[in-house]
């Protein structure tokens, strides 16, 4: 299983461009562009704290979730 960030989702949704939300939340369109990709390994709870209060989320899983992945792991 993996997390996903539903960013892309969101900022959709918002109307809102990845730079716009870079302003409201200091983080680098560098770093919004890769949670909006999903290109992430870690994801502080800052940083969620920061993108939840400027997308006004009122519940974590509006922005991420679990994602089932197939692996040959699962069966082991």
């Amino acid at each position: 299983m993996e997390i996903e960030v539903k960013l892309k989702q969101l900022l959709s949704k918002k109307n809102m461009k990845q730079i716009e939300l870079s302003k409201l939340t200091g983080l680098t369109q560098r770093t919004i562009s890769e949670l909006t990709n999903n290109q992430v390994e870690r994801l502080s709870r800052r940083t969620l704290c920061k993108i939840a209060e400027a997308l006004e989320v009122k519940d974590i899983r509006e922005l991420i979730d679990f994602k089932k992945t197939s692996s040959n792991t699962d069966n082991q």
